[in-house]
């Protein structure tokens, strides 16, 4: 059986049934019939295999950047299969601006659409004018509109409605030339009159000293989405914990940096086995080498139901966790 334990960044010990790499749509295809069970896998930057995976574990490698440019906007239609943050740098180096913010996030292009990546105050979603997916289930090609995409926070139409059921084979994005550099969120504020590559070295030499390198340490970056309260619960976590950091999402939500929910609860360093919660930013759960998934299930576990005890917040995992047959929750 063919390791997955260098197929996804956090390199838990793991195996499945087949793996298969495809570069086209009809490779993707002829593959499909081969298992019962079929995950579809980018970089593995997002994703855990907490066991043995009982099928086949299908790699998208679809290729290839064109570039057309408006008076407006650039426009530009990416393979799924590229590097994330490749994309960034080539962006950078060509003067299309827009997604500085977003750089050195780990992950594949076809992987993008289905988390709405964000990071320092840009989702992706504002970037995307249309995904292209064949439906798995009949070989169907499709384009879907941004619209129709139901971007919202690390979320999308790809993780409920369309889950399991298309691959992502190119994304379409549109970067308006008149896009506002954006410098509001965490430590980008100390930035004055930022152009778009102040902001993309700044961004890289702040993740760089926050979080672990998956090279060197093995992690899935954020372990769990910050989490969007209620006005009223928020009030009521305020009274308690007066330094309680939050960002308006709207008159009736703000949003909590997770982080600070984990450290205050004196997780931040904390190690149960093999998994460890980051001792620079407790958002990450990092492999020491011996992890073991029911180690990171444990940890995660833990970390949930702390948080839900004394804040009354649900938290929610980010990363999307792989059982023998399929996707599973906490």
């Amino acid at each position: 059986m063919p390791s997955l334990q260098s197929y996804h960044t956090f390199g838990l010990p793991s195996q499945c049934q087949q793996l298969t790499f495809f570069n086209t749509a009809d490779e993707f295809l002829d593959a499909l019939s081969s298992a019962s069970h079929n995950y579809l896998l980018g970089e593995g930057s997002n994703t855990l295999f907490l066991e043995d995976f009982d099928g086949q574990v299908l790699v998208n490698r679809i290729a290839g950047i064109t570039h057309h440019e408006t008076t407006d906007a650039h426009h530009l239609r990416v393979g799924g299969g590229e590097n994330w943050h490749q994309l960034v740098v080539k962006t950078m180096e060509n003067g299309w601006w827009g997604m500085e913010n977003l750089a050195l996030i780990p992950g594949s292009v076809g992987a993008c659409p289905i988390q709405n990546i964000g990071a320092y105050g840009i989702e992706v979603g504002q970037f995307i004018s249309s995904v292209e997916v064949i439906y798995i289930q009949s070989g169907e090609k499709a384009v879907i509109d941004a619209k129709d995409c139901l971007f919202g926070y690390r979320d999308s139409v790809f993780k409920h409605a369309l889950a399991g059921k298309v691959l992502i084979t190119y994304v379409n994005f549109t970067l308006p030339k008149n896009s506002e550099r954006i410098t509001t969120y965490g430590e980008l504020a100390a930035l004055e009159n930022p152009t778009a590559k102040d902001i993309f070295d700044a961004v890289i030499t702040i993740r760089k000293a926050k979080l672990p390198d998956p090279a060197i340490l093995g992690n899935a970056g954020s372990f769990f989405k910050n989490p969007v309260v209620e006005i009223a619960l928020y009030q009521r976590i305020q009274a308690q914990y007066p330094n309680v950091p939050a960002y308006d999402i709207d008159a009736e939500h703000k949003k909590i940096p997770a982080a600070w929910l984990i450290d205050t609860l004196g997780y931040k360093g904390k190690q149960w086995q093999g998994v460890r919660c980051h001792p620079t930013q407790p958002l990450v759960l990092t492999n020491l080498g011996s992890a073991k998934g029911e180690d990171v299930v444990t940890l995660a576990s833990d970390i949930i139901t702390a948080v839900h005890q004394t804040f009354g917040i649900p938290l929610e995992p980010e990363v999307r966790l792989v059982g023998k047959t399929g996707l599973v929750t906490l």
